[in-house]
């Protein structure tokens, strides 16, 4: 497997410094389970904040410090990147309740189907089944989309994506992904904000689906 679109430094660095949603924790923890080129800017980070801590200057607590901590542990779950047999890495399973065929799907329409997962209400994170042939609607985002290939493959305005491969889109990007032939494309997607149809249909829908 060669994947080809990995995740920016950002994302990475703010995983492993804690700071990112669970929904995003989520997605990362999955791609590099998958990606050694991303596992390993994930260590990298983890062994300079290491280094950081180990010369910083103690300091005090302030009262409340310990109830802060505990809230945003709760928001902010950072799922363990490990790997496990099956289309779904190990930290998705954990969420699933095992592989694909544990998956509670809801259709959407058009042969599409969703199944959300639970995650803090910061962010969004869903497991798409896109039927081979078909195609997304036409959208754009009110905020960051990622989406992870974890069967089949996709391709839209920025290239090809198969499994392992991650498409990151804001509200600069639209775009009208497209399931690759060969496999229904099984894609693990999270969102910060719902997504902006271009067609009036898709924007009806939106209302009762929640994308």
């Amino acid at each position: 497997m060669t994947i080809k679109h990995h995740l920016p430094d950002a994302t990475l660095l703010g995983y492993s410094a804690g700071t990112l949603p669970e929904a995003f924790n989520l997605i990362v923890a999955a791609h590099v389970s998958l990606c050694d080129a991303c596992r390993a800017g994930v260590e990298s980070y983890d062994a300079l904040g290491g280094a950081l801590l180990n010369e910083a200057n103690d300091s005090s607590m302030a009262p409340t410090s310990l109830e802060t901590a505990l809230r945003r542990l709760d928001d902010t779950r950072a799922p363990t990147p490990t790997t496990q047999g099956g289309v779904f890495p190990a930290a998705l399973q954990d969420y699933v309740g095992g592989d694909l065929a544990s998956v509670k799907w809801r259709a959407m329409g058009m042969g599409v189907k969703q199944a959300v997962l639970p995650t803090s209400s910061a962010a969004t994170a869903r497991l798409l089944m896109i039927p081979e042939g078909a195609a997304m609607p036409d959208h754009t985002h009110n905020g960051t989309e990622m989406t992870l290939v974890l069967q089949g493959a996709f391709d839209d305005a920025d290239g090809h994506f198969a499994r392992g491969d991650i498409d990151v889109a804001d509200a600069a990007v639209t775009h009208t992904p497209v399931a690759s032939k060969g496999a229904d494309c099984i894609c693990l997607v999270v969102t910060d904000a719902p997504l902006r149809f271009t067609a009036w249909l898709p924007r009806v829908l939106q209302r009762i689906i929640g994308i």
